[in-house]
């Protein structure tokens, strides 16, 4: 029904922009100058307002009328059964909520099958009477437009005014919503070192991980909340996914731009691209399949014990997956820099290679290295491929053919399990918050260390 209302409103609001735009002609007798806004911002205004208020409508009445119907069925339910508690009333409601669906539930009785009745019957009323009262407010508003319509009616300011304050809202939203992000972050990482006691140096430089063992009462163990072993395998796949990714990804960007011709060009850099269009699982699967394998197998045959989940493997795999996001962004900074600057290098005598060297990269420093910084994000983040090819258990070490684990692959161990989620989810949280906190500086660094360079060369 949400479906059918949202294209019911569109049509209204379609039928408004075409009323409204005839009558702007119509009221100057076909001579358009004489207005103040052109026929199409009449119309365009008609169908803004009579949009907003109809979508409004649908979705505001709709999900406040739902909820007034969960609200009358849970009082029925705990007036039927005083004894029961909130949490069997829920499992009640939504049984008969399944009955009312597709006539299938886990349990029936009498009383679910009243309540199904109940929601059936209010499901119709509600979803029918929401659609009235949608379709009801945006032909007020269409038709609130239409009768404004006049030679002096402002429908070009009105209509910007309307966007823009949309654009605004829209922004608000991304903001608000980045903000409660760090905001949950943040009150989960807090309730997380509260169950610590507020050891906070026993997680930023212990050594041993395991904060769901021996959980007694919702409270967690001080001593096994050690993070370094994980953000020490964050940081060595990453730095062997960095040293496959950027040279080959940079080596290949500086060849597509000034050594390969157009027909090369035209399918090498496809080709390249194509890495970024598959699946990560598949790189996951590559890792754990066919190159940790391979791996292992050329270890013993020269002597070396190479694990099946070593960071190496991983490592590779993660960079070949980014090779693509450095080659690309790389490519079209390289180009981007102006032809003069090479042809004045030429003039003095230097080589392509010099000309690359000493004028072409510096210049385009600053691209290169958020390329450079964007492929660090993407390893420090990525959680298929470490989820299937790195292993589970925390081992410091630096040793890249040795078993480690990554913060994401804990995180997603710590949430997917039959462990409570109130308690899994402070350390899952807390690992997330710190690995932004991680990323962030990073990225002010390297923003400082590019503007510092930029400054030189201008």
């Amino acid at each position: 029904m949400l479906f059918l209302g949202f294209f019911a409103i569109l049509a209204l609001a379609s039928a408004a922009y075409v009323l409204a735009r005839n009558r702007a002609s119509a009221v100057v007798g076909g001579e358009v100058s004489r207005l103040h806004s052109r026929p199409n911002y009449h119309g365009f205004l008609a169908f803004l307002v009579a949009a907003i208020i109809g979508w409004a409508l649908l979705f505001v009445v709709g999900g406040v009328w739902g909820i007034l119907i969960e609200r009358a069925m849970m009082a029925d339910i705990m007036a039927a059964l005083p004894e029961v508690s909130p949490i069997e009333a829920e499992l009640i409601l939504s049984d008969a909520h399944a009955i009312a669906d597709s006539g299938i539930a886990s349990k029936s009785g009498p009383l679910r099958d009243e309540i199904a009745a109940k929601l059936t019957s209010h499901s119709a009323l509600h979803d029918y009477g929401t659609l009235l009262l949608a379709a009801l407010g945006a032909a007020l508003a269409g038709f609130w437009a239409y009768s404004n319509v006049s030679e002096g009616w402002r429908a070009r300011n009105r209509s910007e005014n309307i966007v823009r304050r949309i654009l605004a809202f829209m922004t608000i939203i991304a903001i608000l919503t980045t903000v409660g992000i760090v905001l949950s972050l943040i009150f989960e990482t807090l309730n997380f070192f509260r169950n610590i006691d507020w050891q906070v140096h026993k997680y930023l430089f212990g050594t041993n991980w395991s904060p769901l063992s021996g959980v007694q009462a919702g409270k967690l163990d001080p001593d096994k909340v050690g993070a370094i072993p994980l953000f020490a395998g964050t940081l060595l796949i990453t730095v062997i996914a960095m040293l496959v990714a950027v040279p080959i990804g940079l080596f290949a960007a500086i060849y597509l731009s000034d050594f390969a011709g157009p027909r090369v060009r035209a399918w090498a850099k496809p080709m390249l691209e194509l890495l970024a269009g598959i699946p990560t699982v598949v790189y996951g699967f590559f890792a754990a399949i066919t190159l940790a394998p391979f791996l292992r197998n050329t270890g013993e045959s020269v002597g070396l014990s190479i694990a099946s989940e070593s960071a190496l493997a991983a490592g590779i795999v993660m960079g070949i997956m980014i090779i693509p996001f450095i080659s690309s962004l790389s490519d079209d900074v390289i180009n981007a820099v102006p032809q003069s600057l090479r042809d004045g290098s030429y003039g003095l005598g230097a080589t392509k290679a010099e000309t690359i060297r000493q004028v072409v990269l510096p210049a385009a420093l600053p691209g290169i290295v958020s390329a450079v910084l964007l492929g660090i994000s993407r390893a420090v983040g990525e959680t298929m491929i470490v989820v299937m090819a790195a292993g589970q258990g925390a081992n410091l070490t630096a040793n890249p053919l040795e078993a480690v684990t990554t913060v994401t692959v804990q995180i997603v161990m710590l949430i997917t399990g039959d462990t409570e989620a109130s308690t899994a989810a402070g350390p899952a949280f807390t690992l997330g918050f710190t690995l932004f906190c991680v990323t962030l500086l990073m990225n002010v660094a390297a923003q400082r260390i590019v503007r510092k360079y930029r400054e030189l060369y201008d």
